[in-house]
C-alpha cells in the first residue's frame, strides 16, 4: 500500500528539482515561448481533469478533478494574456 505512494511522492520531489533547475536557466529571450509551451500543458491538464470528474457523483476524485480545472483554466487564459502582453511589445507603435 505505501509502496505506490512513496514512488509517487518522489517522482513529484524529483519534478519539482529538475524543473526549478531547468527553468532558472532559461535566458530572457526565450521566456515568451516557454510561457506558449506551458500554456500548452496546462491545457492537456484541463483534459486530463475532466476525464477526473467525469462522473457526478460527489467524490474525492471528481471534487479534486473540478479543483484541477479552475485552476489550470485560469493558468491558461492568464497564460495567453501574458504571452499577448509581451508580443504587443515586439509590433510596431500605433501612432497617436
Amino acid at each position: 500500500m505505501m509502496g505506490p505512494l512513496l514512488v509517487g511522492i518522489y517522482v513529484f520531489v524529483l519534478a519539482m528539482f529538475v524543473g526549478f533547475e531547468i527553468i532558472t536557466k532559461v535566458p530572457p529571450t526565450l521566456h515568451t515561448p516557454l510561457m506558449s509551451g506551458a500554456n500548452a500543458i496546462s491545457g492537456i491538464t484541463i483534459v486530463g481533469a475532466l476525464h477526473a470528474a467525469k462522473t457526478g457523483d460527489v467524490t474525492l476524485s471528481n471534487m479534486l478533478g473540478c479543483a484541477a480545472i479552475v485552476f489550470a483554466t485560469v493558468n491558461v487564459i492568464g497564460g495567453f494574456l501574458v504571452t499577448d502582453r509581451m508580443l504587443e511589445m515586439f509590433g510596431k507603435k500605433k501612432k497617436k
